[in-house]
């Protein structure tokens, strides 16, 4: 895995003939399906044929998702895709704990400086612990967390996808550099894949 641009993660070699680009948001449940249903068979067997790049791109739906995405790019660029994996697949537990938050919590989503109000759903959505688990320390979380500067990059980025590239829900794909219309999970994506190889 290699960072071609900040929040935007490559993995396979330059000599792919296929490049599949995935926009992905962590709050996205859909997001989370395709990650279980086929995030195995892409690494290994459509990536791992040397003959397809997979390129991973956020599409930044609201402060909890862009607080998911800081995260999953903390540290070494080599660290993104488990990171990644660790969020999709335990959506469903994190996303409850911030679905269930209490008024006096969002409240602390809304107000203060940006780097407290991610700290603040970071510690309620349990993503300390999560990143903790990764070898990451509180002082590598918080760090990453107030990078003001990635945040400002992935929300520039997503208006971006928007309004350039037409990407309008997630997951998106493009293969090549097109957008699959009515592509939105393994099921549709795949037959497209398997044309090409």
């Amino acid at each position: 895995m290699k960072k071609t641009e900040p929040g935007v993660h490559r993995m396979g070699g330059p000599q792919a003939e296929v490049t599949l680009t995935e926009y992905v948001s962590y709050t996205c449940p859909h997001c989370a399906h395709f990650e279980a249903d086929s995030g195995d068979a892409l690494r290994l067997v459509y990536v791992g044929s040397g003959r397809m790049a997979l390129e991973v791109r956020h599409l930044v739906r609201d402060p909890v998702d862009l607080t998911a995405a800081m995260l999953t790019n903390c540290g070494p660029v080599g660290r993104f895709d488990r990171n990644h994996v660790m969020f999709m697949r335990s959506q469903k537990e994190w996303l409850g704990k911030i679905q269930s938050a209490s008024q006096a919590q969002k409240n602390r989503y809304a107000t203060g400086p940006y780097s407290t109000r991610r700290q603040a759903i970071a510690r309620d959505a349990g993503f300390y612990e999560m990143m903790l688990k990764r070898g990451y320390s509180r002082t590598d979380i918080d760090k990453c967390l107030a990078d003001e500067t990635l945040a400002r990059k992935l929300s520039e980025m997503t208006m971006s996808y928007t309004k350039d590239r037409g990407v309008t829900g997630t997951p998106s794909f493009e293969i090549n550099g097109v957008l699959l219309a009515g592509t939105h999970d393994w099921d549709s994506l795949k037959p497209q894949l398997d044309v090409r190889f």
